[in-house]
């Protein structure tokens, strides 16, 4: 019997030891794996806003779903002005803007304090030209057809939602939210720790994973991380 007590007494330690590891150890590999898997997701939510903000600076919107906003990443344009020279505080003070530079004739050059006419608009100049919104935002190679899913999950996309606010002048603000929930891209970690995660967050009055953005409050489109 004496044995047998031992044996199940060494047996409890071992167990009991056991327990107080992975105690210990699981929510330190939980955040591990949780911060790799919020910087993918940022990440992405980072590129979700740089797209949507070059929709609205082309529309004057957001785009309400990612195969509009897809759809004009990759055969939209943009127009790109090449800038040589600037004006001068003198030549400023003269009354002197670009649309002027670009188009003043040598009559008018001692107008504005410009003694070789040629020098001037041979050094000064505007070019225009368009590009790819795909290449302008996200440079070459860029894989765009990711952009609506999220990281470590099996084809999973965000919730992308747009909205609009009116200011009290009565300007109408359009407003756009990407999100993904803890539960979405943490799944297959510690269960126990996205509930606590998920738990806090709605106690706190926050949104219970990653988001960019607000469809219904302004806020200059940040992340909910920044």
């Amino acid at each position: 019997m004496r044995i047998v007590f031992k044996t199940l007494l060494v047996l409890a330690s071992i167990a009991l030891a056991f327990i107080c590891y992975r105690s210990i150890m699981d929510p330190i590999e939980f955040d591990r794996e949780k911060n790799i898997r919020d910087k993918a997701v940022i990440s992405r939510l980072v590129d979700i806003r740089k797209a949507q903000i070059a929709y609205k600076d082309s529309k004057g919107v957001y785009a309400a779903s990612f195969d509009s906003l897809l759809k004009f990443v990759k055969e939209g344009n943009v127009m790109m002005i090449s800038k040589k020279g600037e004006l001068t505080d003198a030549q400023l003070e003269k009354g002197m803007t670009e649309e002027i530079a670009l188009a003043l004739t040598e009559e008018d050059a001692p107008k504005y304090g410009i003694e070789d006419y040629y020098a001037f608009k041979e050094n000064f100049r505007r070019d225009t030209s368009y590009v790819s919104v795909l290449t302008s935002v996200f440079g070459e190679g860029y894989k765009i057809d990711s952009l609506a899913y999220v990281p470590f999950t099996n084809g999973e996309k965000f919730e992308l939602e747009i909205g609009e606010n009116t200011t009290k002048s009565g300007i109408v603000i359009p407003l756009f939210e990407a999100r993904t929930p803890y539960k979405t891209y943490l799944n297959g970690l510690n269960k126990q720790e996205i509930i606590n995660l998920t738990k806090t967050a709605e106690a706190l009055g926050k949104y219970e994973g990653l988001k960019v953005g607000d469809a219904f409050n302004p806020n200059n489109n940040a992340g909910n991380w920044e």
